[in-house]
């Protein structure tokens, strides 16, 4: 599920935060990738699930993200100052598979890009040349959009819809959760605005109803009218709580129902925020009163240093923990 926020409206201050809203832990790991990595597109936790023509790469960027069951990312930022972020989405369908263009599964999506683009429209002219293929993790189809965003606030949605990519590029695209489909969210979000004027509520005050539940569209709704009110930052510190603030707003609470089967309930496992101008990830577990980050200007990015991981549910973690973090292996 999800929810995901963007910060764009001073000069300087751009930050992005996210929900992981999920029926159970996704096993997030901290990882730290340096450049010169050498990947296939065409691999799942070991297992070959594009056998013809996958995509193969180098990294071209060092990053920072959240793994997502240890087979792919969910989350993250790189030293370019690119971040992505992939939610669900249950309309996402990129079509039949046509072996002529290189294929990519999609639990490495986001992870292509921050290895490769430098900037939001970068990253969009990379997907043009290459083909999404869907996939499972632990049972569940990974069907799923993503968001984008880069240091100068530049921003972009992308869906694959009935096999046609669909993209919503430019900074005014600052919220996303899940389904409808991203032209939907907005005509709704259109409809909310209208009905509330309509009420007599032209201006924001404590007064005004707003949707309250956690389905996607009360979510996306709920984000917005939140996000276009943060007042600017005095510094990064307060910048920091003012997306979180709107975070855990958008937030599920355990136990919130949804509806049934393996969705009957999904709470967020935890929330995240970058910095694109720091170059700092923020990580924040539901279940830890601990706020953790780390600093990509504290790793060593280049080509031939290790795969540095950190497991956030460590309760005794706290604060800056760039220097936590310890030599693994590549996990993909």
């Amino acid at each position: 599920m999800c929810t995901r926020i963007l910060w764009n409206t001073y000069d300087g201050v751009v930050l992005a935060g996210r929900t992981m809203d999920w029926p159970e832990s996704t096993e997030p790991v901290f990882t730290v990738f340096p450049r010169g990595l050498e990947r296939d597109g065409g691999r799942l936790a070991g297992d070959t699930v594009v056998p013809e023509n996958p995509l193969r790469w180098t990294s071209r960027y060092g990053s920072l993200v959240t793994t997502v069951y240890g087979a792919g990312t969910a989350d993250g930022i790189n030293e370019a100052g690119l971040a992505a972020h992939m939610l669900y989405l249950d309309e996402s369908d990129p079509g039949p598979r046509d072996p002529e263009r290189p294929g990519l599964q999609i639990a490495l999506w986001i992870q292509y890009l921050l290895d490769c683009a430098g900037s939001v429209t970068e990253a969009l002219e990379l997907l043009a040349a290459v083909q999404l293929v869907p996939v499972e993790m632990r049972g569940f189809a990974a069907t799923v959009h993503v968001a984008l965003e880069d240091r100068s606030g530049d921003s972009a949605v992308v869906e694959y819809l009935g096999g046609e990519q669909c993209v919503h590029h430019g900074r005014q695209y600052t919220i996303m959760t899940n389904a409808p489909a991203y032209d939907e969210q907005l005509r709704l979000l259109d409809e909310q605005v209208r009905t509330l004027r309509e009420l007599g509520h032209d201006a924001p005050d404590s007064d005004v109803p707003l949707p309250g539940n956690v389905n996607p569209v009360d979510r996306f709704q709920r984000a917005a009218y939140f996000g276009s009110l943060l007042p600017r930052p005095a510094d990064e510190q307060q910048a920091v709580a003012a997306v979180l603030a709107v975070t855990r707003n958008a937030s599920v609470p355990f136990g919130a129902p949804y509806r049934s089967g393996r969705f009957a309930t999904y709470n967020t496992e935890y929330r995240t925020v970058c910095d694109l101008a720091g170059r700092r990830y923020f990580l924040e577990l539901a279940t830890s009163p601990n706020l953790l980050w780390a600093e990509l200007d504290r790793f060593d990015l280049s080509p031939g240093a290790p795969v540095m991981t950190l497991d956030p549910h460590d309760l005794t973690l706290v604060g800056n923990v760039s220097g936590a973090f310890a030599p693994a292996p590549a996990p993909f």
